[in-house]
């Protein structure tokens, strides 16, 4: 008896591992198909997935080569801080705003001008002959100031002859009013510090024009005027005499005479 007790227990358990076993495989055989269905799954709906994307890039393509090709054309109005190169770009409008703004200052500088230069006749050969023998001739005539003062613009040294002409028109006035005015714009103008035009001018001069602004009259920058005067002389007219202003004026003039 306990032989068949023994042998239903084994048979018993046989069946049951058999059965856990079929369980399991039929478990794993089930991962097995899942797993292939996912490597192999491109030949069906990845499949067609890919051709919709395809499908989709080649109608963006002409659209995006649109796009560039208007950038492409826009090229000139390209922002350098921004992707957008729009004519409405903040900083474009910035950009315009300052050339706008350069444009204008152009013109007003225009506008107002470099003062005009002296009327006066043509110069002869013999006044042009004289200028070289000394800087007063030079200074006497109309037409050698404007030679000269021509010559001083291309030093940026303009400012030395404007004053001393300014102080030249101050002696001829006689009116109070006008006197001082003409000194105000004169000390604005040319002596002090913060204009563009400032001449050049040692600490003694200019304690002495102080003193006399506080009265103004037609003498007030005498003393000033022979400074910049000197400095004239001794520094600019040596190197007019050696410019090719004054010598293609003097063999021009000189041509001109040996013709008539």
């Amino acid at each position: 008896m306990w032989r068949q007790v023994l042998i239903y227990f084994r048979t018993h358990s046989y069946h049951a591992d058999n059965c856990q076993a079929k369980e399991t495989l039929q478990n794993e055989g089930e991962e097995d198909i899942k797993a292939a269905k996912w490597i192999f799954k491109p030949m069906g709906s990845e499949r067609t997935e890919m051709r919709k994307r395809q499908m989709s890039t080649t109608q963006e393509t002409p659209g995006a080569a649109q796009a560039q090709h208007s950038t492409g054309n826009r090229g000139s109005n390209a922002c350098c801080f921004c992707w957008c190169c729009c004519c409405s770009c903040s900083c474009l409008t910035v950009r315009n705003q300052d050339e706008e703004r350069a444009r204008r200052t152009s013109h007003e500088l225009q506008a107002e001008g470099i003062p005009n230069c002296e009327e006066s006749p043509a110069p002869t050969l013999e006044e042009v002959n004289a200028w070289a023998q000394s800087f007063d001739k030079l200074m006497l005539t109309p037409a050698g100031r404007n030679a000269f003062r021509e010559f001083l613009r291309t030093e940026f040294s303009e400012e030395n002859m404007l004053f001393w002409m300014a102080c030249e028109e101050l002696k001829q006035e006689s009116n109070k009013s006008v006197i001082e005015e003409k000194a105000r714009l004169i000390y604005e103008d040319y002596i002090s510090i913060l204009s563009p035009k400032e001449v050049s001018l040692d600490s003694r001069v200019r304690e002495v024009i102080n003193r006399n602004m506080l009265e103004p009259s037609q003498h007030t920058f005498d003393d000033a005027q022979l400074q910049i005067y000197t400095l004239m002389h001794r520094d600019s007219y040596p190197r007019f005499m050696n410019s090719a202003i004054y010598k293609d004026l003097l063999r021009s003039l000189s041509e001109k005479s040996i013709e008539a």
